[in-house]
């Protein structure tokens, strides 16, 4: 039977004796890690005519398109929200459809014609929409506000070229810029400050000036 004391003196032997081992296994292992050489990420060039301006950025393959425009040429009107699609303020028009940017790769649209919030119209030239945002307060914080018009834009014209929607009565029929047709197409753009009413409000106008 052994006593306190000599238990006392195997315990600190199994500390010194860890320690030691782990101060011999460290060494290798971080000059194993300083020799592993870092790859390089797979980079290509991909061509974008964004705002009708026309763009050759060589990137990462794997930047989505909201990083290139945001990181790579500086338009920082389209936001980062979720980023996982759910929330819409990445919201660009691509080819005249609406996109969560965040979503989508930028090399899937190499060639593509992008517009963005910026693209719509500018403070001197307001587009209509962001003129009828304006006049109603569609927006409080404003952080949604960019994907928000792009979407509303989008919307308008697929009501116009009659793309049917899950809330219609009979999908042979052309679509209407109802509220309950709006309400619907404009799900997938969340505003937390819940402006929504005012937002309708705007496209209506929209709507109605176009009809």
């Amino acid at each position: 039977m052994h006593g306190v004391d000599d238990i006392t003196i195997s315990r600190r032997g199994i500390l010194v004796g860890g320690a030691a081992s782990a101060a011999l296994t460290s060494v290798p292992l971080a000059e194993a890690q300083a020799v592993v050489p870092q790859a390089r990420p797979a980079m290509m060039t991909v061509a974008l005519t964004v705002n009708g301006a026309h763009h050759e950025i060589e990137i990462d393959t794997r930047t989505t398109l909201l990083d290139t425009l945001r990181e790579h040429l500086q338009l920082t009107g389209t936001k980062k929200g979720c980023d996982h699609g759910q929330c819409g303020a990445c919201t660009v028009i691509v080819n005249g459809e609406r996109i969560n940017s965040c979503l989508s790769l930028a090399l899937q649209h190499h060639g593509d014609k992008v517009t963005t919030i910026e693209g719509l119209g500018t403070p001197d030239k307001l587009h209509p929409m962001q003129a009828a945002f304006v006049e109603h307060d569609g927006f409080q914080c404003g952080y949604c506000t960019p994907g928000q018009i792009c979407s509303a834009v989008s919307v308008l014209d697929e009501i116009r070229r009659g793309v049917p929607s899950h809330v219609q009565a009979d999908v042979a029929t052309a679509p209407e810029a109802t509220n309950l047709e709006l309400r619907e197409r404009m799900s997938g753009n969340i505003c937390r400050c819940g402006a929504y009413s005012n937002i309708l409000e705007a496209m209506e106008q929209v709507a109605g000036s176009h009809a």
